[in-house]
């Protein structure tokens, strides 16, 4: 059986699943396109976080492009305007909460965006000028525990407006716009060695 793979800019306002049950009605994966049977997101985006998520229907690969071998990148719009010793403190883990209890993040990568990232306006507006300036970081993770991003920064006092994730191994978000599925022959991620 040949299995097939998909990249997908998720907006924002869409869960990164196929099924809901509670009642409330919710904007799902399968409203974008008309995937196979059997397909499934590799990892989450949650409802609020947009960006690069990619589907399979090969449950192997979901694994390994779940593993701590690939790196995900992740752009944060910032309440404020993000320092320098806040991003060196995102680089050497910081604590945040998961699972009821205390958890220090591993070392990342995280740098100062010094441009606004060409996004399109979001769906729903984020704030405007009056609520004070904004500025975005890059966060590379190896992991990716429930709101991580979103935490690391709130725990460093810059909490996160707006979340795009742009990269997943050496696959990148580039001009795939927000709903868009592209379908691929394979996904192209760092050897195990990486």
């Amino acid at each position: 059986m040949k299995h097939q793979h998909y990249l997908i800019h998720k907006p924002y306002g869409f869960l990164s699943q196929f099924i809901y049950e509670l009642k409330r009605k919710k904007k799902l994966l399968g409203e974008l396109y008309d995937f196979p049977v059997g397909t499934m997101a590799i990892g989450r985006l949650d409802e609020d976080s947009e960006g690069l998520l990619l589907l399979t229907t090969d449950g192997m690969m979901s694994e390994i492009v779940r593993s701590k071998k690939v790196p995900k990148e992740y752009y944060a719009q910032v309440d404020g305007i993000i320092t320098q010793q806040a991003v060196d403190q995102l680089k050497s883990g910081v604590e945040i909460g998961f699972n009821g209890k205390k958890y220090t993040t591993r070392k990342c990568d995280a740098f100062l965006l010094n441009e606004v990232p060409d996004f399109p306006a979001r769906t729903q507006k984020i704030r405007d000028e009056r609520h004070g300036p904004t500025s975005w970081v890059s966060i590379t993770l190896n992991e990716g525990k429930f709101r991580q991003v979103r935490k690391m920064a709130a725990a460093v006092g810059f909490p996160t407006l707006r979340l795009i994730r742009v990269r997943i191994g050496n696959i990148h978000l580039n001009d795939l716009k927000s709903g868009e599925v592209r379908e691929v022959d394979n996904f192209d991620l760092p050897n195990s060695e990486s």
